[in-house]
């Protein structure tokens, strides 16, 4: 009988990117708009992004061999595909030759809709209505307009994870996309509730390039949590660990 799921998965969160950083600012000035010159697709890792992605990369590298990813699945958005990149290069693990990388669109960030680059104070303001209404509702079924709502979101990963066990049964697997998605990987794996997704959310955002990962157990034959939000490979390369919120959208409560 087949492996039902992956060996190893590990979901990690891309590194800092330029869009955390400008968003902290907008956020310190008390501005409506959050000064971004690319499309939240193309919004790229900073310095600090960048040294984050090695650390972890290291971390991966030390691995014993039969322990280390065999496939990488990525998001399509530049900080997650450098991030990818950058711990691959560290890790030495050569695409094709000792992994397999997919890029997969049901795996990029949430999308915001018109909410897309507002700070809390942009939305209050611009949108006060639609704010009310997130705050009546709750992130987890708010759907801007143009945007996704964390449902939204579930159901597409709903799909990945099918995929993963029909195709990456039994092999280690390692997904790099972002905050939002580790999340919502988190409600399906976990078997989670709305209340127990969002106790989790509220206590403070996933640090970038931290490691959720999960080990297949045989008699249960299901995934088990094994590390959460672990940020120790930073920490051990001196590496800032940061837990900024994304560019798009409202943020928490």
């Amino acid at each position: 009988m087949s492996d039902p799921w992956p060996r190893t998965l590990w979901i990690v969160r891309h590194g800092q990117s330029a869009g955390n950083v400008a968003r902290d600012a907008a956020e310190a000035a008390g501005h409506a708009l959050i000064d971004v010159e690319h499309r939240d697709i193309d919004v790229p890792l900073s310095a600090l992004g960048v040294e984050q992605s090695r650390a972890l990369g290291r971390w991966f590298g030390e691995l014993p061999t039969g322990q280390r990813p065999q496939v990488v699945l990525c998001s399509p958005y530049v900080r997650a595909r450098h991030t990818a990149g950058l711990i691959l290069e560290e890790a030495g693990l050569r695409t094709g030759a000792d992994v397999r990388l997919r890029v997969d669109e049901r795996l990029r960030e949430k999308e915001f809709g018109i909410l897309d680059r507002l700070t809390k104070f942009g939305i209050q303001q611009k949108y006060p209505e639609l704010n009310d209404q997130r705050g009546h509702v709750g992130k987890f079924y708010f759907r801007p307009p143009g945007g996704e709502s964390w449902c939204d979101v579930i159901l597409r990963l709903r799909s990945l994870t099918e995929m993963m066990t029909r195709e990456h049964g039994g092999e280690r697997v390692l997904v790099v996309a972002h905050q939002v998605i580790v999340n919502c990987m988190r409600y399906l794996l976990e078997n989670l509730d709305e209340a127990q997704i969002l106790a989790i959310d509220k206590l403070g955002d996933v640090p970038n390039c931290a490691v959720t990962s999960y080990q297949l157990d045989d008699a249960a034959r299901c995934l088990q949590p094994h590390l959460v939000n672990f940020v120790a490979p930073l920490l051990e390369a001196g590496a800032p660990v940061t837990a900024e919120k994304d560019v798009p959208g409202a943020p928490k409560p």
